[in-house]
C-alpha cells in the first residue's frame, strides 16, 4: 500500500503519531518524513502549539538541501492557511499567517542562503502563494502587486511564464489597466519566449482594447521582435565564429603533430645513418684510437686519483710551449664529486639506530644537502652529523642519515615526515636495519575505521589546503586536514579531514557529498581504508627423492624453468607411496634407499653413485 494512502486511511491516532515520531527521530534529515508528520498531526486534530513545536524541531534537524527547507515551510504555511476564517476581515489566525510568510522569506534569505549559498526558492514559490492568498482570499490586490514586484526584481523578469502568472492573477482579481501594464512590461523584459508574450498582448487588445491601444501594442511588439531577431543573429554569428576557430585550431594541431612526426622520423633515419658511418670509421681507425687514450678517460682518472680537474696538455708548435686547459663537463657535478671525495666513508653503526633517522625522497638536484638540512633538524635537538649518500659519479642520491645526540630528538624529528622541501615531501622514518627486520614498515596514519575523520576523493588538483579547509570549516571544527600527494609532491585529488567529534563528521558527509568544487564533483565518506592483503611467502616444495639443493645455487630468483637437471635419469626414481595431507596414503608402500637418503646426500655421495655405474 502507498505510504501516503495508509496515512490517510489509518484512523488509530496513537499508532500513526508514534510511528511518525520514531521515523523523524531515526532519520531527521529526511524532509518527507517531517512533512507527513505535520499532516498526520493536523489530520488527527493535534493541538496547534504541539504542531508549531514539531515544525520548529524540523527546522533545526539539519536538512541536506536548500529546497528541503522550502518544502517544510510550504507544508506549515498551508496548515496555517487552513486555520484562517477568511469570512472575517481580520483575525488572530490571519495575522499569524502573514507573520509566518514574512518569517519564511527572511529565514530563506538569511539562514538557508548563508548555509547553502542559495535560498532554495529561485522561482519565489512561497511569495507567489502569499500573493494568491492576498488576492483571492483577502481581496487585497495592492499587497499582491507589491509581492509580484518583489518577485520580478529577484531575477524572474526575463521569464515569460512568470509574467503570464502575474497577468492571470490580474485578469482574475484585478482590472484591465493593470493587465495591460503587466503585458507591456513583459514584452520589454522577456528574453526566453518573447513571441508568446507578444501574442497574448495582441489577443487582449484585439478583444478589449481601442484602436489607439492596438496601434501601441503593434508598435511595441514589432520593435521588440526585431531587436530579438537581431540579437539572435549576432549570437548565431558568434557561435559560428567560435566553431570555425575551433576547427582551425584542430587543423593547426593536426598539422603540428604531422610535422613533429615527420621531424622525428627524419631524425631517426639520420641517427641510423650516423651510427652506420661511426661504425665504419671505428673499423677503419680502430688501431689508431687504441694508441691514443680519450680525453674523457683522462678526466675520470684524474678525478679518481684526486688530481685537479683542469688538465694541462703541452705540445710544441714552432718551438713554443702552449698550455691548454680542459674544463670539466659540468661544474655542478665537479663540485658534488669533490664533495664526495673529501667526505670520509663512515661505516654504519647499528648501535646508534635509536638516535638516528633515515631521510628520503629528497630532490636529486639539491646542492649541499647537509647545509640545507641541518637548520631544519637542529630545531628538534642537537645534531651530531648528517650523512648524505652520493653515487660513484658524485650525484646526490636523494636520501641521508641524520644522527642526534639524544633519542628524544630523533623521536621529535619523526614529526617532520611529509614536510615540503624544495617542492617534494620529505620522508622521515626510524633507522632500522632491514637485513635484521625485513618486514619493518612505518605508516603514521591509522588504517582502521575512524568515525570522526572523512575521506574525500575527486578533488581538483589545483585545490589548495586552505581552500578545502575553508569549505570544511562551515560544517564543524577541523582538527587536521591532509592532502594526499605522490612522491614528487603532486596532489592526487584525495584528502583526509579530521573533525572534533563524530556528529560533526556525519553532518559534513551529508552536506559535502556530491558537492562541486571547481567543476569537480567530490565524494565524501567516513574514513575506513580497506584491508591490505599481505603477500604470502611461497613454500618451496621438494619432490620426493630429489636432492636438497641450497637456494644460493640457483640465484636470488630460484631455479629457472629452462635450467637443466644434471642428475642422470637412471637415478631419478619417484616414490610409489603418495603422501596424504595428514599422513601416508593407504596402499602398498615401496620404500627405497634413494627416497630416505636423498635429502641427506652430498655431492660426494652423488659422485660415488656415478662411479658405481
Amino acid at each position: 500500500m502507498d505510504p501516503l494512502q495508509s496515512d490517510r486511511q489509518l484512523k488509530v491516532k496513537d499508532l500513526v503519531l508514534s510511528v511518525h515520531s520514531r521515523a523523524v527521530r531515526n532519520c531527521p534529515w529526511t524532509v518527507g518524513l517531517w512533512s507527513r508528520y505535520l499532516l498526520a498531526m493536523e489530520r488527527h486534530g493535534v493541538d496547534h502549539q504541539m504542531i508549531s513545536a514539531t515544525f520548529e524541531n524540523a527546522l533545526s534537524a539539519g536538512f541536506i538541501q536548500a529546497t528541503d527547507y522550502v518544502e517544510i515551510w510550504q507544508v506549515y504555511l498551508d496548515y496555517l492557511r487552513r486555520r484562517v476564517d477568511f469570512r472575517q476581515d481580520s483575525s488572530k489566525e490571519l495575522e499569524e499567517l502573514r507573520s509566518m510568510f514574512t518569517r519564511a522569506l527572511e529565514y530563506l534569505q538569511q539562514e538557508v542562503e548563508e548555509r547553502f549559498s542559495e535560498s532554495g526558492d529561485p522561482s519565489c514559490v512561497i511569495m507567489q502563494s502569499w500573493a494568491r492568498v492576498e488576492a483571492r482570499l483577502c481581496n487585497n490586490m495592492q499587497k499582491a502587486r507589491e509581492l509580484w514586484d518583489s518577485i520580478m526584481t529577484r531575477g524572474n523578469a526575463k521569464y515569460a511564464n512568470m509574467w503570464l502568472e502575474y497577468y492571470n492573477l490580474e485578469r482574475a482579481h484585478g482590472d484591465t489597466q493593470h493587465c495591460r501594464k503587466a503585458l507591456h512590461r513583459a514584452v520589454q523584459c522577456t528574453s526566453d519566449y518573447p513571441e508568446h508574450v507578444c501574442e497574448v498582448l495582441l489577443t487582449m487588445e484585439r478583444t478589449e482594447g481601442t484602436l489607439e491601444d492596438w496601434d501601441v501594442a503593434i508598435q511595441k511588439t514589432e520593435t521588440r521582435l526585431a531587436r530579438v531577431n537581431e540579437q539572435r543573429m549576432k549570437a548565431a554569428e558568434k557561435e559560428a565564429a567560435l566553431v570555425q576557430q575551433e576547427e582551425e585550431r584542430a587543423e593547426q594541431r593536426k598539422k603540428v603533430r604531422a610535422e613533429k612526426k615527420a621531424l622525428k622520423k627524419k631524425k631517426k633515419t639520420h641517427g641510423a645513418d650516423k651510427r652506420k658511418a661511426d661504425e665504419e670509421d671505428e673499423r677503419e681507425w680502430g688501431e689508431e684510437e687504441e694508441e691514443q687514450p680519450s680525453k674523457r678517460r683522462r678526466v675520470e682518472n684524474s678525478l679518481a686519483s684526486g688530481v685537479a680537474s683542469a688538465m694541462q696538455e703541452e705540445t710544441e708548435l714552432s718551438g713554443k710551449c702552449v698550455t691548454i686547459d680542459v674544463a670539466s663537463p659540468s661544474k655542478q657535478k665537479e663540485k658534488a664529486a669533490s664533495l664526495k671525495l673529501d667526505m670520509p666513508k663512515v661505516a654504519h653503526d647499528s648501535s646508534k639506530d635509536s638516535v638516528t633517522v633515515f631521510v628520503s625522497n629528497l630532490p636529486y638536484s639539491m646542492d649541499e644537502p647537509e647545509a640545507k638540512l641541518r637548520p631544519l633538524f637542529e630545531a628538534c635537538g642537537e645534531v651530531v652529523q648528517i650523512r648524505p649518500v652520493f653515487s660513484n659519479r658524485g650525484d646526490f642520491r636523494g636520501y641521508c642519515y641524520v644522527e642526534f645526540k639524544e633519542e628524544k630528538s630523533a623521536q621529535q624529528a619523526l614529526e617532520l615526515d611529509r614536510k615540503n622541501v624544495e617542492g617534494r615531501p620529505m620522508f622521515v622514518s626510524p633507522c632500522v636495519d632491514k637485513s635484521k627486520n625485513p618486514d619493518f614498515k612505518v605508516f603514521r596514519y591509522s588504517t582502521t575505521l575512524e568515525k570522526h575523520k572523512l575521506f574525500i576523493s575527486g578533488l581538483p588538483f589545483s585545490c589548495t589546503k586552505e581552500e578545502l579547509e575553508d569549505i570544511c570549516k562551515a560544517h564543524g571544527t577541523v582538527k587536521d586536514l591532509r592532502l594526499v600527494t605522490n612522491r614528487a609532491g603532486k596532489p592526487k585529488g584525495l584528502a583526509y579531514v579530521e573533525y572534533e567529534n563524530e556528529s560533526q563528521a556525519s553532518q559534513a558527509v551529508m552536506k559535502m557529498d556530491g558537492m562541486t568544487i571547481k567543476e569537480n564533483v567530490i565524494k565524501v565518506a567516513i574514513s575506513n581504508p580497506p584491508q591490505r592483503k599481505v603477500p604470502e611467502k611461497p613454500e618451496v616444495r621438494t619432490a620426493p627423492g630429489a636432492p636438497m639443493v641450497p637456494r644460493q645455487m640457483y640465484g636470488a630468483r630460484g631455479k629457472g624453468r629452462t635450467q637443466l637437471a644434471l642428475l642422470p635419469r637412471a637415478l631419478q626414481r619417484h616414490s610409489a607411496a603418495p603422501q596424504a595431507e595428514n599422513g601416508p596414503a593407504v596402499g602398498p608402500a615401496v620404500t627405497t634407499s634413494m627416497a630416505t637418503e636423498a635429502p641427506k646426500m652430498s655431492n660426494a655421495d652423488f659422485a660415488k653413485l656415478l662411479l658405481r655405474k
